[in-house]
């Protein structure tokens, strides 16, 4: 199993519930703030992370309302951080399609990523649960915090792993791990229950970011994302962090410090790519995943039975399968 829709399957009702939920969330009175969500609207993702809240909460029985706005409220958070990210990495692109600001300007992007936010507030208080309300907060304040560390590495010549996994830890783990821990809080699990399976949603998150990252190095790629866009940005991921550090070569060193410099050419981040990929970079980025995979089907084998058991591990497959 590897479809979205053989994993949706144990939920599909819950996820119709949940888009009537997401979309009553976000009515708004003000044309041009109506015209952005309608734009944000028509290029929804695939809604991994609500997936993940409803399958977990699913294996409880009967999925509450409880848990349904706690997805609804991640899903906006998650949206406010992306549409303010691409504002901060002044990207015209999300996932191959025109970013909000692209489209309006910085203005109406930073204002709009401020109302998801506030909405995202609005809905988690729905839930009425103390802990739910608080662990929603402090995700907003990592997610804030991972982006101004990634901003903050761009000017380090660190060109180490774990400064690498401290961003993507905070920036992208940090919120399927929410999702996880979150749909446990919302079904009132136990607190061993719990831990288990918020590293199961570190986890997916990890392998979930690695993924993405190597979609960067592919030549000729469909995946909506342009080759050497990170790079473009000053970052540097774990493919050409491997290679760098197993290969010493003052040349590609020298380069990978402009990329982060912002002074690095066209023809720089294609050779840093190459690099890359000709000393296992790529290779060494999915046997990684493949690690990470690995614990997480453990966790999920130990935690989850019948279709839910089948649904999550098909999850967890198409997270690292993906090509998009």
């Amino acid at each position: 199993m590897n479809t979205l829709l053989q994993i949706k399957e144990p939920i599909l009702d819950e996820l119709e519930e949940f888009k009537v939920f997401f979309d009553r969330s976000l009515d708004s009175s003000n044309h041009l703030m109506q015209g952005v969500i309608e734009h944000i609207k028509q290029k929804n993702g695939k809604m991994m992370r609500p997936i993940l809240v409803l399958l977990i909460a699913k294996s409880f029985g009967k999925v509450e309302d409880e848990s349904i706005y706690s997805a609804v409220a991640l899903e906006l958070l998650h949206t406010a951080s992306l549409i303010h990210d691409d504002v901060v990495d002044e990207s015209a692109l999300r996932r191959g399609q025109p970013s909000t600001n692209a489209i309006y300007d910085n203005k109406v992007s930073v204002l709009a990523g401020d109302f998801f936010l506030a909405t995202c507030l609005m809905e988690v208080g729905k839930t009425r649960n103390h802990k739910i309300i608080d662990l929603v907060a402090n995700l907003g304040r990592k997610l804030s915090e991972g982006e101004l560390l990634q901003l903050e590495n761009t000017d380090k010549l660190d060109l180490t792993e774990e400064s690498y996994f401290e961003v993507i830890s905070k920036k992208t783990a940090a919120l399927f791990e929410a999702c996880a821990e979150i749909a446990a809080l919302s079904v009132h699990a136990s607190d061993n229950w719990t831990r288990k399976v918020k590293k199961l949603g570190n986890l997916i998150g990890l392998c979930f970011q690695i993924k993405d990252d190597i979609f960067d190095y592919y030549i000729n790629s469909d995946v909506g994302k342009p080759t050497g866009i990170d790079m473009e940005e000053g970052k540097l991921t774990l493919p050409i962090l491997y290679a760098l550090n197993k290969v010493a070569d003052e040349k590609f060193k020298n380069k990978a410090i402009s990329v982060k410099k912002g002074t690095a050419s066209i023809d720089d981040i294609e050779e840093l790519i190459q690099f890359a990929i000709d000393r296992g970079g790529i290779q060494y980025a999915m046997d990684t995943i493949d690690r990470f995979k690995e614990e997480a089907e453990t966790i999920i084998n130990e935690l989850f039975t019948g279709t839910i058991r089948t649904s999550l591990l098909g999850y967890l497959e198409y997270v690292v399968k993906r090509k998009l």
